[in-house]
């Protein structure tokens, strides 16, 4: 049970409640994605419109007194903002009741002379009559369809009867109280038929929409019902408009209609839809939006300039499934993954990044709004169940491989067990690995100059495999044994390395980067320098623990590991400090600069394989003519296999001092190998193979 609970597939059970909560999209939830969309909405730059607001403020009622103000002052108000070049003016103050300076009359006239749009309200109750409507329906009957009122509230009949257009200015704020889209089309109840049970009801437009219509002298909006909702909507002479299936639009927010003062109008609106509303303290409440809380009247420029601009914002109907689809398969990669716990969170931070980033791509190239918190919060929690039932299931691995293997395993190699023990194996298994001999070239010499200083000796080899293993274990192998002055070690066991030929060739050549400063410092210590040889063979062992039931180890055997002793045993007959097997060198691909020393077959082999010797590659100036010389030496074996010797030799003089000299002892070799073949009596079905007489 407890191993149950500890592993990370457990998280499943977190992804399957994060996939009920956003399904269930309870309330807060949708609040922090909409609150995502504000930020959305709100980062792009600023967008000016041919709209302007004038409101009626604290100044405003200093200069024109106690509001509401008299009928003629409106009157006044209209046309004073004709005179200033006006397209349109929008005054959004609704006066369900009669002035009380009976100046209705003055307003009505000025209205047969000055277009105006005037707003409705809709509401559980009707008052005064239903100035009708200018949608055109085709399709679906709207009823259940659209947003729909009980009641319709308009100006009183002498002053709503002479407006050019009547629009509904209801706000419909989301489940945060806060405005971000507006329905276009609303249907209310036509209250000119009476008696109100036989009432039939209409397709009213919003505020906006009608000042569209009037300002661009069309007569109808046109809107298309489908069994889906609003399919279409457009005014003729204007444009199609965008919404989703209940006649919403998202309001672009960035753009900023120009806002005056009633008492300090600019002399010319440059024929601009000018919307005049209260923003007095005390007499409108302000509208909670994606920008803050605005008046009214920006609210209603606001939806106008969104139109204007043709802005169309929009979530896509497949936007739920997606965003619920792309949860639950991410979900399962992200526990999949924290199976190996670093690539688990830098998958996790990625693909958190690349959701945030491709939202945002998504909306500054598209306008679409696409969900990622939901999205963030919810693989973030299923991350971190996975992670944490993996980090403590592998704690206590750890501390049960910490004790079990600590008293017959080095330090190091229980430090790289405890990282990964998952894939520890300490029966016996058949694995290919990369196996590295290597010996040290001159002790006698070294040891004639301690002679009987035994501590200094012992001393000195102490330094020298210090520095040795801390290569091979940097880069990832397995220290296997020491055996007099050479070492054993071997790659891609107990733990899985897809690259463990590069590795432990990369070991190899930094090795002998360490034993060139090894040997500057104990050189001027006076102690002789040390040679190394080294050979590396990759093959299939069998691995594990070995001995006896007092004493094992964990190592491995098989011919692979017999082949890589023979080859470093060669290092030193070529001429070179290292000698690959053939998979070794074949998996190095370009990464290193390889060449082919020889096919052989070693003492105690009757069948030859490829050998190879490796360099660190040449600086890029030298590379050019390395790959040539490369060739010319491929060349030269080539001849030499068939039996082509005046050739062969003919390139080992050329190819003498190519490699930076690194290669003159074994072209030296090849000499003397050519001529000692040429006077053999070969058969004719010489197959290039030398048979190696010494280890």
């Amino acid at each position: 049970m407890k191993k149950i609970l500890l592993n990370p597939w457990t998280a499943l059970l977190t992804l399957a409640i994060v996939l009920l909560i956003r399904v269930l999209n309870p309330t807060f939830v949708e609040s922090v994605k909409l609150r995502y969309f504000d930020t959305l909405i709100t980062s792009q730059p600023d967008k000016s419109v041919q709209v302007s607001v004038v409101n009626i403020d604290e100044a405003s009622l200093d200069k024109y007194g106690q509001f509401p103000f008299p009928r003629d002052y409106y009157a006044q108000i209209i046309q004073d903002i004709y005179k200033r070049n006006a397209g349109l003016v929008v005054f959004n103050v609704l006066m369900p009741e009669r002035d009380r300076f009976n100046k209705d009359n003055v307003l009505a006239k000025t209205l047969e002379q000055y277009p105006t749009v005037l707003p409705a309200l809709g509401s559980t109750k009707s008052k005064n009559k239903n100035v009708g409507s200018p949608v055109q329906v085709v399709g679906q009957d709207p009823d259940g369809y659209l947003v729909e009122y009980p009641g319709y509230i308009t100006s009183v009949n002498e002053i709503s009867d002479r407006a050019a257009g009547v629009g509904i200015v209801n706000t419909f704020p989301e489940v945060d109280g806060v405005v971000r889209r507006m329905p276009l089309l609303i249907l209310v109840p036509d209250t000119n038929t009476v008696p109100l049970d036989q009432q039939q009801k209409i397709v009213h437009p919003a505020l906006a929409l009608e000042a569209l219509r009037v300002g661009s002298n069309d007569t109808r909006i046109q809107v298309k019902i489908t069994d889906m909702g609003v399919e279409a909507l457009r005014i003729p002479k204007l444009t199609r408009i965008q919404t989703d299936n209940l006649s919403r639009i998202w309001i672009d927010y960035s753009v900023k209609p120009k806002q005056y003062s009633l008492v300090d109008m600019p002399k010319d609106f440059e024929g601009g839809i000018v919307v005049v509303g209260l923003s007095a303290a005390g007499l409108v409440n302000p509208v909670p939006t994606s920008r803050g809380e605005i008046w009214p009247q920006e609210l209603q420029a606001s939806v106008m300039g969104t139109i204007l601009n043709g802005t169309v914002i929009s979530r896509p109907n497949y936007a739920e499934e997606l965003e619920t689809l792309a949860i639950l398969i991410i979900g399962i990669l992200l526990i999949f993954l924290m199976r190996w716990t670093y690539v688990g969170i830098i998958a996790t931070v990625a693909i958190l990044s690349a959701g945030v980033f491709g939202s945002m791509y998504a909306y500054g190239h598209y306008l679409y709004l696409l969900d990622v918190t939901w999205f963030s919060v919810g693989l973030l929690l299923v991350a971190l169940h996975a992670y944490m039932a993996k980090f403590v299931s592998e704690f206590l691995q750890k501390q049960q491989i910490r004790k079990q293997f600590q008293s017959y395993l080095s330090p190091d190699l229980v430090a790289k067990l405890i990282k990964d023990p998952s894939l520890l194996r300490l029966g016996g298994e058949e694995k290919e690995l990369s196996i590295m001999f290597t010996d040290v070239r001159g002790f006698t010499s070294i040891s004639e100059h301690y002679g009987k200083d035994v501590q200094g000796l012992t001393k000195i080899m102490n330094r020298y495999m210090t520095a040795m293993t801390k290569k091979i274990l940097e880069n990832g192998g397995t220290l296997d044994k020491y055996i007099g002055d050479a070492q054993m070690a071997f790659w891609n066991a107990p733990l899985d390395e897809t690259k463990h030929c590069k590795d432990a060739v990369k070991a190899a050549l930094e090795m002998l980067g360490s034993l060139k400063e090894f040997n500057d410092e104990i050189t001027k210590e006076g102690v002789p320098a040390f040679g190394m040889g080294l050979g590396i063979n990759t093959g299939v062992v069998v691995v594990g623990n070995m001995g006896s039931d007092q004493r094992f180890d964990y190592t491995c055997l098989g011919d692979a590991v017999n082949l890589s002793s023979r080859l470093e045993g060669q290092s030193k007959n070529y001429g070179v400090l290292i000698v690959l097997g053939p998979v070794t060198a074949e998996r190095l691909g370009n990464e290193y600069f390889t060449l082919e020393l020889d096919c052989i077959a070693v003492k105690g082999k009757k069948e030859g394989v490829n050998i190879f010797t490796v360099f660190y590659n040449p600086v890029e100036s030298e590379m050019k003519q390395w790959q040539d010389s490369k060739e010319l030496h491929d060349l030269m074996l080539a001849h030499y296999r068939k039996q082509q010797w005046d050739k062969a030799i003919g390139l080992v003089t050329v190819l003498k001092g190519e490699f930076n000299g690194q290669m003159d002892h074994y072209y030296d070799l090849w000499l003397e190998r050519i001529e000692e073949m040429r006077n053999a009596n070969l058969p004719t079905d010489w197959d290039g193979v030398f048979r190696a007489t010494s280890k």
